[in-house]
């Protein structure tokens, strides 16, 4: 059904995408009327090594979405892995694998109480939905809510969620938690209220050393950083295992992000 939404407000009130998207991710029905999203499709690169770990991103988006400022509500956070040197005689290459993400790295991290002198090395990755081609959370919501967008937005209808928490389940990423205020369940939706309006989500627009990369790839613009990143870049996706095929693409990920 939704796979023949073109041109998105001709058959709006009829479907789960038209509402979703007109009640909770656009800002108006102009943006509607200009927007098909059968003729876009959404990608997201994240560069590792670019990250420092500053949580700007966390903190736009918690700030554009509305998030709940608890500090287990995140819609995207950013990890800092610390990996030690081996044990002196140890067989294996890369010692004790340390993760955390105090307030989801907002305001940045504080220094490590691991010796300077222990660590092999350092990095942050930045995390959010992985916007799964084939979706676990579409798989097991029992209404509908969560659904697969044509231009590859992964989106929850919040009229149609229940709160039952199957799709927090589901979801391998820990990406989704459920509203305190909502009681429905809530992710990254790309700031769709601001992709059909031509702009980036707000996590590319806040992030200093432009370690995330969005774009659209049916639609390349001249000198494409999203072409240009996968074209430069070895790219990796987390838990490949899984056959959940995401569009989150990583450059620079190391074997112990998980």
């Amino acid at each position: 059904m939704l796979a023949t939404v073109g041109g998105v407000l001709a058959g709006l009130l009829s479907l789960p995408l038209a509402r979703a998207l007109k009640k909770k991710f656009s800002p108006s029905a102009v943006a509607l009327k200009n927007y098909d999203p059968t003729q876009h499709k959404w990608l997201m690169c994240v560069d590792v090594d670019r990250c420092i770990g500053c949580g700007l991103c966390a903190d736009a988006c918690k700030t554009e979405n509305q998030v709940p400022e608890e500090a287990h509500y995140f819609r995207t956070w950013v990890e800092r892995y610390i990996i030690r040197k081996p044990a002196p005689g140890a067989d294996a290459v890369r010692g004790e694998v340390l993760v955390d993400s105090p307030n989801g790295g907002r305001g940045g991290f504080p220094p490590t109480t691991v010796p300077r002198e222990d660590i092999l090395k350092s990095f942050f990755v930045p995390k959010l939905c992985n916007l799964c081609e084939a979706s676990p959370c579409t798989q097991v919501c029992p209404v509908g809510a969560t659904f697969d967008a044509p231009d590859g937005a992964v989106l929850v209808d919040p009229a149609y969620c229940i709160g039952c928490g199957f799709c927090i389940q589901a979801c391998p990423y820990g990406c989704r938690f459920l509203n305190p205020k909502t009681n429905t369940a809530e992710k990254c939706t790309l700031c769709y209220h601001r992709i059909v309006l031509g702009l980036k989500p707000a996590c590319v627009e806040i992030c200093p050393t432009q370690a995330r990369v969005f774009g659209d790839v049916k639609n390349p613009v001249e000198d494409d950083p999203l072409q240009a990143f996968v074209r430069n870049h070895k790219v990796h996706t987390l838990k490949p295992h899984l056959g959940t095929s995401p569009r989150l693409l990583y450059a620079n990920l190391d074997k112990e992000v998980r």
